[in-house]
Parts: C-alpha cells; structure tokens; sequence
C-alpha cells in the first residue's frame, strides 16, 4: 500500500490529507493558534469535586473547566502531586531517577480523599472540547516517542502485542531495561520492531530531556498554566505512521516544507527525499483529487461504484449508517447480492469512520442475510478492513436484527464538512423574489438607465424570461419599449442565469451596476 501526505496551508490553518493508494482515508486541519489539543499538559487548579460522579473540575484555563474522572487519576497520582508541588517549589532542577514514589491509589477509591485540598496538578488533555463539554483530562501521563512512549512514576515495561515474534519481543524488553533510567516506564511501540539498540536509546534520550523541560516549566509555574504542547499535527501523523508504506509528502508551504523535512531527517534520514515542495499554478488539493473526494465523501449520501450508497446521519447520542442495494443486482441470488453489497458498504464505512472521525457508539443497518456464514463473513471482513484505524475501538457480530455495534474512541470534535453550496437564485436563504413582480423591476431599471442617457443597451435574462419578452412579436413586450421609449433594447437568453436572474450590459458590454 502505498501512502502519500498532501499538506495544505492556507490562510485558516493547515490541512493535512492522508492518501492510501490515491483515496482519502483521514482528513486533519490544524488551526493557526490550537489550544487545549490531546497529550498538552497543563498545570491546573482543582476548582470543584463532584463526590456523585466521583469526579473533579480543573481549572486548565478554558472557558469551562475540563472533567477529571477518578479512574483517570492514574495509580501514582500521589507521586505526580508531590512531584508537581516539590517542582514548583524548587529554585533548581533536581534528579527525577532519585525522586521516591508514594504509595499507588486503589481503583476504588473515592477523589475526594485523593484530591480533597484542591491542589494543584499536572494533567494532560485526553480528549479535546466537544460541543458544549470541556476538554477531559487524564493524570496518567505519557509521552509518545516514533519508537517508545515513556510513562513516568514507575518502572514497567511493556511491548506492542502487535509485534507477534515472542522471541523479538523479549529482545525488546531486555534492550529498553537495559537502557531506561529510573522512575521511567516504558511502552515499545509496534515500529520499534527490527530497530536497533542505538535507535531505541535515541529515542529514549529524546522524552526523557522533553521530561526535563516539563520538570524547568513547572518551576514557579500558576495554574492555569500550558506547561507542554504536543508537537504539530504534521509531526504527530508523520511519528506515528511514517513507514515504509510512505512514499511521499507534498506541501505547499516552504516553511512547513523546511521544518518537515528537518523533522524527517532526524527520525526516518532515509526518507528525507520522499518530501517535496509544490508550487503549481493549481491548489494543491485539487491537483492530487483531494477536493474532488471530499465532496464526494462528506455528505449525508455516499455513493459507491456498483450502485450501493450509505445513510449518514449523527445524533446526540449515536452515529448511524443505513446501506442501501440501490440498483447493484450482479446475481439473481438474493442473499448472495446482499452479502456483496455488504462486503463493499463494510469498506466504505471503516475508511468513513477514519476520514470522518465518527467517534462514540455507531450502528450499522446492513441489508438483511439469513445465512450465518454470511453475518459471520461481514463481521470478518469489518474487523479486517478497521485494522487500519487507530482509534481505539469494539466491534460486534452482527445481530439477530441485522444490525452491527461499534464503539470508538472520540478524542477530538468530529470532521463535519458541508458539501452543499448557496444557491445562486435565493443565496443560501431558501427564498426568492416575487416572480410575477420581477418585470417591474426590470422596466424600473431600464427606464432609470433611459433617464441617464444609456444607449445601446442589452439584458441578459433567463431563457424562460426571454420567451416570455420576446412573444407576440410586435406585440410583445420588447416592441412595447421600443415604441415607448423609441430605443432598441437588445434582449440575449443565457442558461447560465437562474429563473429570475438579469442583468444590464452597456454598449462595450459591460455589465452595468446599480
């Protein structure tokens, strides 16, 4: 599979399309100045605890305190207080790998014996605000290299359960024991399968000096304070996904250009040549089809090659997605049609879960199977085809019902683009004039014009309209004004113009404007 990253930067932010194979699979827009984006860690104030739902409200600085759940705390969370205190306080830096651990939380405890004093606190934003929430906060703080993610307050490690080779995995362990420092917990990603050790160290060195920083910024720190942000949008997809799948990265902006490429350079060197530079006539979105599929994918009807087609519609609640057959009829066997309809709507809908970001509870309408083979085979190929999501997620069989069940994880506002335009009769208000008063206006118009010694004019005016003037010959409307006002008004039908649309031209044919 072949992966390409078009990058856009205009004027509202930066918009970064992720292409598999020439189709848009997700779709990110970074905004000039993001605020409160998922992994920044902040410096809060605890402000109010909510024994009922054993939560708290911290003070992040957003106009509405961000929701830390009990669960969310993490199980060092009195560590993480008396190192927030004692980093705080300190005049200068002191050694993290001596710092002593508390004692951890038990998962059933209650926030207020935890958080009772409304400290302050270092937290790290786990989803972004949606809609009227603010954003939700996590004590668990964790920070993701290309090859590790290191977890600070213990001294575990752990390795991707999608690096299969047992014997690479325990490779791996030993390498990262060897090599982490103290009070340092480590996850070896999936890429770091097959890397070598002065590679993992690289990395490791690199979070562990980003850990350093959070420790100087913390230092005389006031709540509501941004301690640390995550890395742009561009650099996270690039240290996440970057592999050797990747065979090119577009952008239109020199100085993101430079920056990626530097960036590149110092994770992937040999993938430093797979970045250029675009600067053609045509924008850039609409040269690699971008636009093209954005229009065709982000409305409340997907249409499919064969002639199936998707019902998108959101609630408060859910997501649904309706799959219809449309006029897809390549057998005469009933159920073998509905399970091809559905092989190719499962697809579909896993890219649109991606590129849409649909997150929370989704149901699937599929068309209706009576084999259980059939179920079992949608099932299958849905959990195949979602392997490529990286949100978090659960899918279940197929139901009595015909319905299927997914739940994924929502860390940020979902993608909602409009891919209706204003039309041009009413401007996007649903209302037009009165068609019957639309010739006085005209012969308003034109005698003003008249008044001022326009000559050799010319309206341009709907087909419909120009019948409608040009009928009866001398009986007709246009002779009625030239026997009126003795001038010859020129009278040209455009398709182009809707119902009541026209305009005045001058005798250079230049439009006239009032």
């Amino acid at each position: 599979m072949n992966k390409e990253l078009i990058i856009n930067a205009a004027p509202s932010g930066v918009e970064i399309a992720l292409l598999e194979d020439k189709k848009l699979v997700e779709l990110h827009h970074e905004s000039g100045n993001p605020n409160f984006a998922v992994g920044d860690l902040y410096l809060g104030k605890v402000k109010k605890l909510i024994p009922g739902l054993n939560a708290a409200f911290v003070d992040v600085g957003f106009e509405k305190d961000a929701f830390l759940h009990y669960t969310d705390l993490s199980p060092y969370i009195r560590s993480i207080l008396k190192f927030t205190s004692q980093a705080i306080t300190e005049r200068s830096d002191f050694d993290f790998a001596k710092f002593k651990n508390e004692a951890e939380i038990i998962k059933t405890g209650k926030i207020t014996e935890v958080l009772g004093g409304k400290p302050n606190i270092l937290v790290q934003i786990l989803k972004e605000p949606i809609s009227s929430k603010g954003p939700r906060l996590s004590c668990e703080i964790s920070l993701p290299g290309r090859f590790i993610v290191i977890t600070p307050f213990n001294n575990i490690v752990a390795v991707s359960k999608k690096i299969h080779s047992s014997e690479e995995r325990k490779r791996l362990q030993k390498i990262v024991e060897a090599i982490k420092p103290n009070n340092f917990g480590v996850i070896v990603r999936t890429a770091a399968e097959g890397k070598k050790t002065a590679e993992l160290h690289e990395d490791l060195t690199t979070l562990v000096s980003t850990w350093k920083t959070i420790q100087e910024n913390l230092r005389s720190g006031t709540p509501p304070q941004k301690i640390l942000s995550e890395q742009t949008k561009t650099a996270s997809i690039l240290r996440d996904l970057l592999n050797e799948s990747f065979n090119r990265i577009v952008i239109n902006d020199k100085n993101i250009y430079s920056d990626t490429k530097t960036y590149i350079q110092k994770i992937a060197p040999e993938k430093q040549d797979i970045v250029s530079y675009y600067h053609n006539g045509a924008p850039i979105f609409d040269h690699f089809g971008v636009t093209r599929q954005v229009k065709a994918s982000f409305g409340k009807t997907v249409n499919l090659d064969s002639g199936v087609y998707l019902i998108i519609e959101a609630t408060e609640a859910l997501h649904v997605i309706d799959v219809n057959s449309g006029y897809k009829s390549s057998s005469n066997n009933q159920e073998q049609n509905a399970l091809a309809s559905n092989l190719e709507a499962a697809a579909e809908i896993a890219r649109q879960l991606r590129l849409r970001d649909l997150g929370g509870i989704i149901i699937i309408d599929f068309i209706d199977m009576k084999l259980p083979e059939n179920k079992k085979s949608v099932y299958e190929a849905m959990e195949k085809f979602m392997t490529l999501d990286r949100a978090k997620h659960t899918i279940l069989p197929i139901s009595k019902f015909g319905l299927m069940q997914i739940t994924r994880q929502r860390v940020k506002p979902e993608i909602t683009i409009s891919v209706a335009e204003d039309c041009p009769a009413c401007k996007g208000t649903g209302k037009i004039g009165a068609s019957m008063l639309i010739f006085e206006d005209i012969e308003k118009n034109l005698l003003y014009l008249l008044n001022h010694q326009h000559k050799g004019l010319t309206i341009r005016i709907h087909p419909i309209l120009h019948s409608y003037l040009t009928k009866g010959w001398l009986k007709s409307k246009q002779w009625k004004w030239f026997f009126e006002y003795k001038k010859w008004i020129k009278l040209k039908a455009d398709n182009n113009y809707h119902l009541t649309e026209y305009r005045f031209f001058d005798a250079n044919d230049e439009e006239i404007k009032f």
